[in-house]
């Protein structure tokens, strides 16, 4: 059986290639999924592409990958700063957990630099675009490899 992993995006990702351009570029969110399917499926993953602009569906999203036995590739977009229910959420998840961020949130203004859901986070990457999804699964998928032979 294929390993899971589920890709979580919050709010307003779903305006991406669209919503503020000179900060998260011309890539739509449809073109990250595709990118991703296509790939997780060369490194043997099964993977599952969600986006929801409500905390709540994102939590019930984080306990279905929890009782799938899936990592979690998450960006929590803007409630990353302050949703103290999504932390929890992914501090129940065993398998790895990576935060990716389109931006460098670490050169964002206040609100933005402090990412509270990194917390839960086995690894964050921030600042590299859209690529930072596909790094993100082969972090994924080498972190699951390493766990099996251990």
């Amino acid at each position: 059986m294929r390993p899971i992993v589920h890709i979580l995006n919050g709010p307003n990702l779903n305006l991406l290639g669209v919503r503020e351009p000179h900060l998260y570029g011309h890539t739509t969110l449809a073109q990250v999924e595709e990118r991703c399917l296509a790939l997780a499926g060369e490194l043997g993953l099964n993977c599952v592409f969600r986006q929801s602009n409500h905390e709540g569906v994102l939590v019930d999203w984080v306990q279905e990958a929890r009782a799938a036995g899936a990592a979690v590739i998450v960006n929590p977009a803007g409630l990353s700063f302050r949703s103290i229910p999504l932390l929890d959420a992914l501090k129940t998840l065993d398998l790895p957990v990576i935060e990716v961020h389109i931006t460098n949130i670490h050169r964002r203004e206040a609100p933005y630099k402090d990412s509270l859901t990194s917390l839960a986070s086995t690894g964050v990457i921030c600042g590299l675009g859209p690529i930072g999804y596909e790094l993100a699964l082969h972090a994924i998928a080498q972190r699951l490899r390493e766990a099996a032979t251990a």
